[in-house]
């Protein structure tokens, strides 16, 4: 062999495009594995477990004879499903007077909240007047006191207005959301100056360069703000719970808790968990429905920052 030869061949083989290019590359990604196992994979499936096995072995146990909820030998699927707990449940506590009235304050508190977030959020970025930011820390300092702290100073005041058994006693001291004000208000810097600059030239005033420009670029962040407005108001079940004792004004949450002392032993079990799906059933159908714009909302205006 000629050493040309010898040396053309000890060139392909320490070549970085040679065979042991690929088995360095491949033995990297083994090494790599098994952290990635461990840090991103195996704590998710430990999350979405944890999430999800309680939520599922509700809705099953709410299909589930008494029997089937009480006893040693468990099963995870019904052996014979049945609509038994639903019906007892609507017997024994009117749900359909508790889901119009959930409906109701949620509808009206969601909306109201949203359309105050939106435009306090808008006058914190676009309008001039004093103290502005003065203000947004003030939001930022409501967004990090826990609301129980409310709970009484508003329980005096609704009372002392005669707003105790009402939907106005229930919606109101809940308007405010300094989460959906400091998000929106994040989203709207984002937008850049120039657009509405040219809308005002053209004589927009603030509305309409709110509604018709700033709104519709802004959607996803608005529907984030209604999403988790929606579901904060559908699960809110403190202060229905002190402001009502009408049945008949009780939300879903709080006949949540009449079916339980209605129904108490361990023959009740499976008439709550009926009574806990019909509570959760219309939450998860809004968080399909809108969730694919919780990330854009939710990372929206980051580039301002």
């Amino acid at each position: 062999m000629s050493l040309a030869t010898v040396k053309s061949s000890a060139t392909k083989t320490d070549a970085p495009g040679g065979s042991s290019a690929p088995a360095r590359v491949s033995a990297g990604r083994r090494r790599r594995i098994l952290p990635t196992i461990l840090g991103g994979y195996l704590p998710l499936v430990v999350i979405v477990l944890v999430v999800a096995l309680p939520l599922g072995w509700m809705i099953l146990s709410s299909f589930k004879q008494v029997s089937e909820v009480i006893t040693l030998n468990l099963h995870v699927l019904p052996q014979r499903w049945s609509l038994v707990n639903y019906t007892e449940a609507f017997r024994t506590a009117p749900f359909g007077r508790f889901f119009l009235n959930s409906v109701l304050v949620t509808v009206v508190g969601a909306t109201l909240k949203v359309l105050l977030a939106i435009h306090t959020a808008y006058a914190l970025v676009f309008v001039r007047f004093p103290a502005k930011n003065v203000i947004f820390v003030a939001v930022l300092v409501a967004l990090m006191v826990p609301p129980q702290v409310a709970i009484l100073p508003n329980y005096v005041l609704i009372a002392g207005m005669n707003g105790l058994n009402t939907y106005w006693g229930i919606i109101v001291p809940s308007l405010g959301t300094a989460f959906g004000t400091f998000l929106l208000r994040q989203a709207f810097r984002s937008l850049p100056m120039s657009m509405l600059e040219a809308a005002e030239v053209d004589g927009a005033g603030h509305l309409a360069r709110l509604w018709r420009m700033v709104i519709p670029v802004t959607a996803p962040s608005i529907a984030t703000v209604a999403l988790v407005t929606i579901v904060s108001e559908w699960n809110e079940y403190i202060w229905p719970l002190i402001i009502t004792t009408d049945p008949n004004l009780m939300t879903l949450p709080v006949g949540l808790t009449l079916l339980q002392n209605n129904e108490s032993g361990p023959a009740g079990y499976g008439v709550m968990m009926a009574g806990a799906v019909i509570v959760i059933l219309p939450v998860l159908a809004v968080f399909a429905f809108l969730q694919r714009y919780i990330v854009a909302g939710l990372t929206a205006g980051t580039a301002s920052n």
